[in-house]
Formats: structure tokens, C-alpha cells, sequence
């Protein structure tokens, strides 16, 4: 039978749907970001990402199920832990080139491996320590363009890349979080609880000085907590629908998708070593997806025989 089934084709596009939608939201961030502070911007996609999303639930009938936990301290953690890596990615996004900061935070996946064999103990052989290796190498390219006083955009372009890069390795740790809550808890819980949690720590930062938006700017940052949600729904479809080997790669589509927004948007258009590093980036990233599931099978299979 061929690998390329309807439902397959249908998860790669639920994919690509999510990257274009992630990225538009961080065109929007981009936009606000350094008019408003980083707790309001937080605050808008986290709650109005629930709408899309308690609807979706709701039409699937999962809502009373995703509400369900018996470990909400896990919850809590993993909400707080991702909301620290929404607040370094926002002020990224504010400072850097769209293209530059999504290349940044490809990073993820990688300090994600590191993270896992450190807390978790997981066994990580050759294969992957070389890949995020690799990797390593390629964030410090799409870095250089922004280090030291001769960077291409000055103090500012340093600071978002700092904060780029811290962002993607606070994901790794969310994502560790992630990982041990899939041991027992559904994936609408997951993504409804974070949503919460991250409302609320976002409007806790009211009092720290949030800016009245006018009625544009209002719609903007509604946008982007729509936008948010809707993307996490096509994002799980994906998976719904799809091989994970098969829809993980794809979500490198939205280097392109970064690269035409940013320069029609706003005129931007990364350094060379920013694209060349982003691809060794991509490449280390995909090899590690493609790792993981790999194992994964083999994990599967052995717990069958048991």
C-alpha cells in the first residue's frame, strides 16, 4: 500500500496549515510586540487561543474529558515552565527579523534531546549527540550575524537574539514536562491546561503596566490568540491524521512562510549565515524527528513482545 494515504496528504496539510498560522501570529507579535508589554501579548493569544479551542473540544466531544486530571501540579508546571518560553519568544519575535527569530528557535528540538538525556536518563547514542552536535553549530551561525557591538542590528537585534535562544531552550524543558504528562494525561488536556495556566500568568502582569490598545491594535491581539488556537488544532490533527515521521519535518515550512512574511511585511531579509545556519539547523532537527520515531517503533515492538 502506499505511504501516501488520503488521511496522510490530509495531516501533512493540517501541518503546513499550522506552521503558515504560527507564523502569521509571530508576524503579529511582531508587529505589537515592542508597543505593548510582553505579559499583555501573552495574556491576549493565551486567552483567546480557548475559544477556538474549548469550541473544537466541544465539537468532539472531548471537552468534559480534556477537563479531567488527577495531576494538576503537572499542569501548573509544565503551563509555567511553557509561559517563560512564550514570554523569551515574544520579545524575540519583537526585536529580530521574523525569519531570524523562527530559525533561532529551531533550536528546540535539539536541546530538547540534551534535556532528555540529563532528566530523564534517557539512552542517547551517537547518532543523536552527533546530530545535536550539528545543530549547536548551526545555531551559533544564525547567531553570529546579531553578536557583539558590529552586529547587523545593533543592541536591540542582540538582546532578541538572546532572548531567542533562551526561549528554545526553556521549550526543550517544557517539552520534558510535555513528555511526562503524555504518560497519563490525554493531549486536549495538555493543551487546554496550558492555556489556562497561561492566562493566567499572563494577566497576572496587568499590574505591571499594560497599555490600552486602540481598536486596530485590539483586533491585532485578539488575531493573535485565535490564530494561536487554531494552529494547535491543525497541529494535532496533523498527528491525528499522519505518521509522526512523515508530519514532523513539515514543520519547517515555516521557515519559508517566515522569510516571504518578514520581507512583504516588514523588509527584512536575513544574513546568509542566518539561512545557512537555519538549514543545518533543519537538518539536524528532521534527523532527530526521524531518530525518535525510529525508536519509538522499536520501543513499541518490544513492549508487544513482552
Amino acid at each position: 500500500m502506499s505511504r501516501f494515504t488520503n488521511p496522510q496528504i490530509a495531516g501533512v496539510g493540517f501541518k503546513i496549515a499550522s506552521a503558515l498560522l504560527f507564523t502569521i501570529m509571530g508576524g503579529l507579535i511582531k508587529e505589537v510586540g515592542t508597543d505593548y508589554p510582553t505579559g499583555q501579548v501573552v495574556a491576549f493569544r493565551s486567552l483567546f487561543a480557548l475559544v477556538p479551542l474549548v469550541l473544537f473540544l466541544r465539537w468532539q466531544g472531548d471537552l468534559a474529558t480534556a477537563l479531567k486530571t488527577e495531576r494538576i501540579s503537572g499542569h501548573v508546571l509544565r503551563g509555567g515552565v511553557g509561559v517563560v518560553s512564550m514570554f523569551l519568544n515574544f520579545a524575540g519575535l519583537a526585536r529580530l527579523p521574523l525569519a531570524d527569530a523562527t530559525a533561532i528557535f529551531y533550536a528546540a528540538p535539539i536541546f530538547t534531546v540534551a534535556l532528555a538525556a540529563l532528566l530523564l536518563k534517557e539512552k542517547v547514542k551517537l547518532y543523536r549527540w552527533s546530530a545535536v552536535g550539528i545543530g549547536f553549530f548551526g545555531v551559533i551561525l544564525t547567531l553570529l550575524p546579531h553578536l557583539g557591538e558590529g552586529g547587523a542590528g545593533g543592541p536591540t537585534q542582540f538582546l532578541g537574539a538572546i532572548f531567542s535562544l533562551s526561549a528554545a531552550f526553556v521549550a526543550g524543558f517544557a517539552m520534558i514536562q510535555v513528555r511526562r504528562l503524555t504518560e497519563t494525561e490525554a493531549t486536549g488536556s495538555i493543551v487546554l491546561y496550558f492555556s489556562l495556566t497561561s492566562t493566567l500568568f499572563g494577566v497576572l502582569t496587568l499590574p505591571f503596566g499594560w497599555v490600552w490598545p486602540s481598536t486596530y491594535e485590539y483586533f491585532i491581539l485578539i488575531a493573535i490568540g485565535i490564530l494561536g488556537g487554531t494552529a494547535q488544532i491543525c497541529m494535532t490533527q496533523s498527528y491525528r491524521l499522519g505518521d509522526a515521521s512523515l508530519i514532523a519535518p513539515f514543520e519547517y515550512s515555516s521557515m519559508l512562510f517566515a522569510l516571504l512574511i518578514g520581507y512583504f511585511a516588514f523588509g527584512d531579509m536575513p544574513a546568509p549565515l542566518v539561512l545557512i545556519g537555519a538549514i543545518i539547523i533543519l537538518c539536524a532537527g528532521i534527523f532527530v524527528i526521524l531518530r525518535e520515531r525510529s525508536l519509538g517503533i522499536r520501543r513499541n515492538r518490544a513492549a508487544s513482545r513482552e
